[in-house]
Formats: structure tokens, C-alpha cells, sequence
């Protein structure tokens, strides 16, 4: 699968969900970098020590990852971007479905 990196239009939308860097402390890898790094791992399917290094250290980009989760910030950018799409017309909201199907399976059965 080919990996695209932000355009500067999704950076610009995307910059204003991170979280300021600590005061103190080694500088902070570029968000933008990092988050890069982040969705190349999480759109390829790839192992984190298989990350480019262009994206910096790949327990970097994990640990932010993992502090975006903890914050909510994934769930503030879904929110914002749903939104966006109400607002802007391309999502209707009467073409939504919603299946809770569940299947029990036995111990051990094949799929």
C-alpha cells in the first residue's frame, strides 16, 4: 500500500489538536513528522521498527501515538472532521446504519 504523507491543507487542520510540547526537557520531535511516522505505521500495516527513519525514532512516534489516545485527541480530531462534513454537506445523517450483529462460535470452531 502506498503511503501519502500530510498535504499542508491536513496539516493545517490536524496542527491545532496537538498538545503544546513540555516547557522543560529535550525539544520535541516536529508534530508534524511524528504524526507521519504515526499514520505510515498505522496505514502500511508495518512493524514500528520498520517505521522510516525520516519520521524519527520509532518509540517516539509509538509514545506519542499512545499520549494522543490517552488525551482523546483522536477522538477530538473524529469529532471536528464529522462535523466538518455535516457542515460542509457530505455526510447525511439519515443514510447512517448502525449493525450490532453478534455471532457465537464454539472453542476452537473454523470461520
Amino acid at each position: 500500500m502506498e503511503f501519502k504523507e500530510l498535504t499542508d491543507e491536513q496539516w493545517s487542520f490536524l496542527q491545532g489538536f496537538m498538545p503544546p510540547a513540555p516547557k522543560r526537557g529535550r525539544p520535541r520531535l516536529d508534530d508534524r513528522k511524528v504524526l507521519n511516522g504515526i499514520l505510515f505505521v498505522l496505514t502500511t500495516g508495518c512493524r514500528w521498527s520498520e517505521m522510516p527513519r525520516r519520521y524519527g525514532h520509532p518509540t517516539t512516534a509509538w509514545r506519542r501515538l499512545k499520549r494522543l489516545q490517552e488525551e482523546g485527541i483522536w477522538q477530538k480530531i473524529l469529532q471536528s472532521l464529522l462535523n466538518l462534513g455535516y457542515s460542509l454537506g457530505k455526510i447525511d445523517p439519515s443514510l447512517t446504519a448502525v449493525d450490532s450483529t453478534t455471532i457465537k462460535t464454539q472453542k476452537g470452531a473454523s470461520l
